[in-house]
């Protein structure tokens, strides 16, 4: 199974896995909530949602939004305040769905897949935008 995919369902369920600063280790919150079958997938996949945790650890901080913007897109993890954003800036939602649509030109056709793979210039142009909106959004309503 894909490692978004096990994340995805673990996050579904209520759980939350992150590095614990005290240790460095990946730590799951709520282990309760999430089905035996779905644990038992992501055990023979550790290293690699191990690896997929660093990926983001090392990211920008456009890149981190844009992951936010997917996540909360796919109904994986929720942000509030991304969601009141992308819900009142009819702009930045139809940025964000043109984004998509190259990187799905580019090749991304499956929402497990980790997407950077198949970004360009122009997703990368229309990333930094939505980037600048969403900071633009936030700095204007603290």
């Amino acid at each position: 199974m894909k490692t978004l995919h096990v994340l995805s369902m673990i996050w579904k369920n209520g759980a939350e896995i992150y590095r614990d600063e005290s240790d460095g280790r990946l730590t799951l919150k709520n282990a309760k909530l999430v089905p035996e079958d779905v644990l038992k997938a992501a055990d023979p996949i550790f290293d690699e949602i191990e690896k997929w945790f660093k990926s983001w650890e090392e990211a920008s901080a456009i890149d981190k939004t844009l992951m936010k913007m997917v996540h909360q897109a796919c109904g994986w993890q929720h942000n509030p305040k991304l969601n009141e954003w992308i819900c009142k800036d009819i702009e930045a939602l139809t940025l964000f769905i043109e984004w998509q649509e190259t990187l799905s030109k580019n090749g991304w056709n499956d929402i497990y897949e980790d997407y950077r793979q198949y970004e360009n210039d122009e997703s990368n142009t229309m990333k930094k935008k939505l980037y600048d909106s969403a900071v633009l959004y936030a700095n204007q309503n603290k």
